[in-house]
């Protein structure tokens, strides 16, 4: 439902606005004639008092009808690109891409946005893309997100994908949830898992719920394209086939100058870890017991050749160490040659994020710790014990 207002007939006596329990209504200056904001939820209460009947309810426009979900057709990847180079979100997608493209008997396209990123376009097709569409505009050229959805939108109306991937990054975030408005579909955000039905041809899109208290598995049976956003590093990079080709088709979208205009772009992390890119993790959890403690992590990172130091949500809650540092659901997702958790318990939502790492090495005094189900070296003891010496053995 919908609050319709007759101006011809409302005096301004205001009445309405006196009772709206949501603040919802206001008087004109010029004339005190009532207005109405997006606050109003068609209660129905300023309807009743209006002395003049200028107030009444109607049905709100519907939304516009889906396409069968049988029009749609193809995988698609949007290739994430900053400042004309490449993430790696996008080859990661690129490869669970191909896996699925696969498995549907569909063409995997990468989509890339931008201003001057022709250079882009061969790295994608090595590593799996069989289509590469490209809006190449001046709006595109630092990121914002309303032209980046606008042309993203105009793709998928134009071509109709039945699956769309993108990065759960601050761009794929800041404007696939616009795309997914616009196009009239659903999202499924910071997906840990994506496998495709062949039979019923649905995207099942696994993610946290409940606070990472369980494992939800998402379906979209009525709308198509199918869009998720998956985290960085919880997929891994497929090897590059040198030389490979595909089609490349350069689109031409009409996009508006951007409402919001980038002066100037600041890398607040240039003096930060980077723990989502390290090969080697040194974490600390609630077991560390104190902020002074990360110093003996930092002593075994350093013995590990450079790792970098990384905390559980527990640690970082208590203002031990940054949130730069956090590992799991709320923090980065790592995917490291080697994962030590030292003093970590374990809780799902810490697991989501590392799980993937090549070997996981556990150090807990507790021998029931979740933390355990997933390593691949437990070790019982004391951090403070077991530590020490790991670092002595490795400088020897």
């Amino acid at each position: 439902m919908a609050l319709n207002i007759d101006l011809d007939l409302c005096t301004g006596c205001g009445a309405c606005v006196a009772v709206c329990p949501f603040c919802a209504l206001t008087q004109r200056a010029s004339d005190g004639k009532v207005e109405v904001n997006e606050a109003c939820t068609a209660c129905g209460a300023c309807v009743e008092v209006c002395p003049v009947g200028a107030l009444s309810l109607a049905a709100a426009p519907a939304a516009p009808a889906a396409a069968a979900p049988g029009a749609f057709r193809g995988l698609w990847v949007v290739a994430e690109q900053r400042r004309g180079r490449l993430q790696e979100v996008a080859f990661e997608l690129l490869g669970k891409g191909r896996e699925l493209a696969d498995q549907l008997g569909v063409r995997l396209g990468a989509v890339l946005l931008g201003y001057g990123v022709g250079d882009c376009v061969a790295p994608l097709f090595e590593h799996g893309a069989d289509r590469v569409y490209v809006v190449d505009h001046p709006a595109l050229e630092a990121y914002t997100s309303e032209p980046y959805a606008e042309a993203m939108s105009e793709l998928i109306r134009r071509h109709k994908p039945e699956i769309v991937l993108a990065g759960a990054t601050s761009i794929g975030r800041g404007f696939i949830a616009r795309v997914a408005i616009q196009v009239n579909t659903g999202l499924t955000a910071d997906c840990t898992e994506l496998a495709v039905d062949p039979e019923t041809r649905q995207l099942l899109q696994t993610r946290p719920a409940f606070g990472g208290n369980i494992l939800a598995t998402i379906l979209c049976p009525n709308h198509r394209p199918q869009m998720a956003t998956v985290r960085p590093k919880v997929f891994a990079r497929p090897a590059p086939e040198a030389g490979r080709t595909g089609e490349r088709l350069d689109e031409t979208v009409e996009l508006k100058a951007p409402v919001v205009r980038v002066l100037e772009t600041v890398n607040a992390m240039q003096n930060e870890v980077n723990v989502a890119g390290a090969e080697f993790i040194v974490t600390g959890g609630r077991g560390l017991g104190g902020a002074e403690n990360f110093k003996l992590l930092a002593e075994l990172a350093d013995a590990l050749g450079g790792a970098a130091v990384g905390a559980s949500r527990a640690a970082v809650d208590a203002g031990w160490i940054s949130s730069f540092h956090q590992v799991g659901q709320t923090g980065k997702t790592v995917r490291p040659k080697i994962y030590i958790a030292c003093g970590v318990s374990g809780q799902i939502q810490h697991l989501v994020g590392m799980s993937s790492s090549d070997t996981i090495i556990a150090i807990n005094k507790d021998p029931e710790a979740p933390i355990f189900a997933v390593a691949d070296i437990g070790i019982v003891g004391g951090l403070f014990e077991v530590v020490p010496e790991l670092i002595k053995a490795l400088r020897q």
